[in-house]
């Protein structure tokens, strides 16, 4: 994989210096490039090369080196869940091999709610729930806080998989909003901060949905729900984490074996192994109706797009993307590999990070500000986007397992025609002309 964190050091330490690639070539003695291929993550200096560039840079070699060292461990976590015997043990189980194999080296996250049951902690045990509510979120977040950090000081492995067996905002399925908007304001933190932590969230389906004869409660003894609760928690579930920009349904469509394989397919395809890429039809609708779109339990990002300038033929942008009042901030690299088949790279970045990167804004390209309204329909992920330059028309956006997946448009959305290979529609073309038109 690339290590496109170092290569991104490398071309912030030459904007600084204000050299060109051929610039900095020419001082330590290689091509342009090679120095393009430094910066994106293709290949690193040689040791030679490297003290080259600590002196052109002033930085001491070992500070050159510790960085890459340091950024070449890639740490990514991601959530399984879903709902009351959804297969998860047997995930975990899977994940720990496939992963292994491909080089990872794989943490888990138990799941907080099982080991404070099992443990004697229980809601009639204490006076209300939200204090139950309260020792399940405090035990998962010290945990994910006590793995990661282990995780990164790890000697043997570069690539380090964090599983969390659910995450935090699995506790808003199991609560009022009123007392989950408590738990979080007691906690100090966000909805947006808390759901959007996780790089990727895997979804499950209960068995009692679509898998009835082999639902059963007796491989967890925290588990009480009868099939229609199985099927009311699961879909409290993937309400609670619809809004997610990485999140994937693995339904019941297939038997148990096959369900599993399509769930390391997708966690592989996230991973980029071989290489990171996304699937995406895209279709022009009618501007939708929103009391209509709040009834199927959507939730609504606000968005602000920026395209940086870039060589190489790559797009570059970076989002601020939160709910008004909390963000988080993502760079994203994308290179077109079909109509409908790119391969991108998505990297958190800091709010100080996204306000230095808005001075590399392209001048050529306007800011974009939509608003997404994203939903699940027939185990598809949605991404509605509107834009406060068009009342009548939007964009609508289905992320698919393959190219050949068949698509289900919601019959409350008017399609007017899909615009998947139509140049016009690309975000980064809509941001020359600011126009569905």
């Amino acid at each position: 994989m690339r290590d496109y964190e170092f290569g991104e050091y490398i071309f912030n330490l030459r904007k600084q210096k204000g050299l060109s690639q051929a610039e900095l070539g020419a001082l330590v003695g290689v091509s342009n490039k090679a120095v393009s291929k430094w910066e994106t993550g293709e290949a690193k200096p040689a040791l030679m090369q490297l003290k080259g560039l600590s002196k052109v840079f002033n930085i001491s070699i070992n500070d050159l080196l510790d960085y890459s060292t340091k950024q070449n461990k890639e740490v990514t976590k991601i959530v399984i869940t879903g709902g009351p015997c959804a297969g998860k043990s047997t995930a975990l189980s899977w994940i720990q091999t496939e992963f292994t194999k491909k080089g990872y080296a794989v943490v888990f996250v138990p799941e907080s709610a099982t080991e404070i049951i099992l443990a004697g902690i229980t809601r009639n045990r204490l006076q209300s729930d939200l204090e139950f509510q309260l020792a399940i979120l405090k035990n998962q977040l010290e945990k994910e806080k006590l793995f990661e950090q282990a995780a990164r000081k790890f000697v043997d492995a570069n690539k380090i998989l964090i599983v969390c067996d659910r995450g935090t905002i699995d506790n808003k399925a199991y609560m009022s909003n009123f007392d989950f908007k408590q738990l979080i304001k007691m906690m100090g933190l966000t909805e947006i901060e808390m759901r959007d932590s996780y790089d990727a969230v895997f979804h499950l389906v209960t068995a009692a949905n679509g898998a009835e004869e082999f639902y059963t409660k007796a491989n967890n003894g925290a588990r009480s729900e009868n099939l229609e609760e199985a099927r009311k928690a699961d879909s409290r579930t993937l309400n609670a984490w619809t809004g997610h920009p990485h999140l994937r349904v693995i339904d019941n469509s297939s038997n148990f074996e096959d369900k599993i394989k399509r769930l390391i397919f997708e966690i592989s395809n996230f991973l980029g192994e071989p290489e990171p890429h996304e699937i995406e039809r895209k279709f022009l609708i009618d501007y939708p109706n929103l009391d209509v779109l709040k009834e199927h339990n959507v939730k609504k990002v606000e968005i602000i797009q920026t395209y940086l300038s870039s060589n190489n033929g790559e797009e570059i942008r970076i989002r601020q993307r939160g709910d008004g009042s909390s963000f988080i901030y993502t760079k994203t690299t994308k290179q077109k590999i079909t109509d409908i088949k790119r391969v991108e790279v998505e990297k958190r970045i800091t709010k100080d990070e996204y306000l230095s990167l808005l001075l590399e804004a392209n001048t050529n390209l306007k800011q974009i500000r939509k608003t997404r309204y994203c939903l699940v329909y027939k185990n598809q992920y949605i991404e509605i986007d509107t834009y406060p330059f068009s009342s009548t028309k939007a964009i609508m956006e289905i992320e698919l397992n393959n190219e050949n997946e068949e698509i289900v448009v919601p019959p409350y959305i008017k399609v007017i025609k899909e615009v998947t290979s139509d140049e016009n529609f690309k975000n980064y073309n809509l941001a020359k002309k600011l126009s569905l038109d």
